[in-house]
């Protein structure tokens, strides 16, 4: 597998992921969309569709890890070479972006709709209101489409959250076996894969709304703080090591506990 794979078919693969994730979100969140307000069901369903179409267009290319928490568990395991780790993880970050950049451009007018809309910006709180919630810093009224947030903020919780949610993703992937290259799931393991976020989304995602990716949520937030949004409000920032660390290191124990117990 050439680098030039890698970077084409993981940044490809997740900017798809993120376009279509992300899409969902803003097609459930934003007024005048017509889609708004079609529930959790929708999002989950919509993530694991996202995951299933990233990974059929790059699974051929690159083994389609799309998530720096797979890439670094399946060098732990043995499936990827460590000096292709640095190449994976930047190109992913990339698609994170780009995938995010096309949410903002495919709604572009709910966007406007939204964050100008008096009743949203009525339900946001005031510079005083912010003093006094000092555990729940700003985040602005469209984060969400970008990216996770706890609904309970506890460090601790909010990490275990994505720690035990990523750990799921990585052991699911590691236990269903490589592709002829060695570096990623075949065809049916995408469609397996997808299923799994699904289930991820229903049972573990009410707490964090479920990153399980760094990239998912690093990506789309740095978009979010530099793309001109009136009203946008802040990005939360204060909350964003959460879900790159958790990710990362359930990734790394799902690897380490399939060389033990399953290698």
């Amino acid at each position: 597998m050439s680098s030039s794979d890698i970077f084409i078919g993981e940044t490809t693969g997740t900017a798809l992921l993120i376009l279509l994730g992300g899409g969902v979100c803003a097609a459930a969140t934003l007024k005048r969309s017509k889609a708004q307000n079609a529930g959790w069901l929708a999002i989950t369903f919509g993530w694991g569709f996202a995951v299933l179409t990233g990974a059929y267009v790059a699974g051929g290319v690159s083994g389609a890890h799309l998530n720096p928490a797979v890439t670094i568990g399946l060098a732990i395991e043995g499936g990827t070479k460590w000096s292709d780790v640095p190449l994976y993880l930047g190109s992913e970050l990339l698609g994170a972006i780009i995938g995010a950049v096309l949410v903002w451009l495919a709604y572009y007018g709910q966007f406007q709709a939204h964050l100008t809309d008096p009743e949203v910006l009525a339900a946001q709180p005031g510079q005083e209101a912010m003093v006094d919630q000092k555990a729940a810093p700003a985040a602005g009224p469209v984060l969400g489409v970008f990216s996770t947030g706890p609904e309970v903020r506890n460090v601790v919780q909010n990490l275990m959250t994505e720690i035990i949610a990523t750990f799921v993703l990585v052991i699911a992937i590691l236990t269903q076996g490589l592709n002829d290259s060695g570096n990623g799931l075949g065809t049916l393991g995408a469609l397996i894969t997808s299923l799994v976020v699904v289930g991820i989304g229903l049972s573990l995602g009410g707490p964090t709304g479920y990153a399980i990716n760094p990239v998912r949520d690093l990506g789309p937030r740095i978009v979010h703080a530099l793309i001109p949004l009136p009203n946008k409000g802040g990005s939360d920032w204060s909350y964003a090591w959460i879900p790159v660390v958790g990710p990362l290191v359930g990734g790394a124990l799902a690897a380490g506990l399939y060389n033990v117990a399953f290698a």
